[in-house]
């Protein structure tokens, strides 16, 4: 398939549904060839399906950012089936519990911390090299708005997508002159599955937190991934760029 991303390859974590699979699907759509990486397989699968179906090439395989060993093996599976590694985009991540600091438990901290700040982490030690060997390459961490404000009840969640902010910076900064763009971008909230577990006025009273008074849609929050990963963006890195309806600009 032509496009922007013709002979590119790309790999989306948490590709199996919501802005993960809209980034894997927009990504395949401008030519790239995608591993479409999710902790459940069968979603992963059903992504891949469609995208074949839209003439796209893509592959599935089962990942848990949370731990190292297969993280190592999803890169080393996106290498050895495409030949390489140009675009990562490092989606994956759980909402948590919702609790103040102080009766926050240690279990649901470090299940947060683990997936949503070590999974980064690890994908990033992982794809960096791989990169490196392709002559450079770019990654996008998904973070949020609430990487640069707090919200009630979510402190592990807020904390690990700060800490995402610093760890984008920091890598963007380490290879800079090696070719390897870093940027990370913050969706305000979208509609997805991490808010189907929400009522229908929830839904409506933190649709109503955003100054455009609707949930953003994946496909939005693709199309700025989209090109934060396309050359057009060749001088963009370090960067966290919010797609989020004006929430921050309040």
């Amino acid at each position: 398939m032509n496009g922007p991303f013709a002979k590119k390859v790309a790999l989306v974590t948490g590709a199996g549904s919501g802005i993960g699979e809209a980034c894997a699907k927009t990504l395949a759509a401008r030519g790239a060839q995608v591993v479409v990486a999710d902790i459940d397989v069968g979603r992963a699968q059903r992504v891949v399906g469609e995208i074949k179906a839209a003439g796209g090439a893509a592959a599935a395989i089962a990942a848990d950012v949370a731990h190292p060993a297969s993280v190592e093996a999803l890169v080393q599976f996106v290498t050895r089936t495409y030949g390489g590694l140009d675009v990562a985009v490092n989606n994956a991540g759980i909402g948590g519990e919702l609790n103040p600091a102080g009766s926050y438990s240690v279990d649901g901290w470090d299940r947060v911390i683990k997936v949503n700040l070590n999974g980064v982490f690890y994908c990033m030690r992982s794809e960096i090299p791989a990169m490196l060997a392709r002559g450079g390459g770019v990654i996008v961490n998904m973070a949020s708005i609430l990487g640069s404000v707090g919200f009630a009840n979510s402190a592990a969640y807020v904390a690990a997508k700060h800490g995402l902010l610093g760890l984008t910076k920091t890598a963007a900064l380490e290879y800079a002159t090696q070719g390897i763009r870093v940027t990370s971008v913050g969706p305000g909230f979208i509609a997805t599955p991490l808010l189907d577990i929400l009522d229908a006025p929830t839904k409506e009273a933190i649709a109503a937190l955003h100054p455009m008074k609707r949930l953003g849609r994946s496909e939005e929050v693709a199309a700025l991934v989209c090109f934060l990963a396309s050359d057009e963006a060749s001088f963009i890195t370090g960067s966290y760029h919010v797609v989020d309806g004006g929430y921050t600009a309040q």
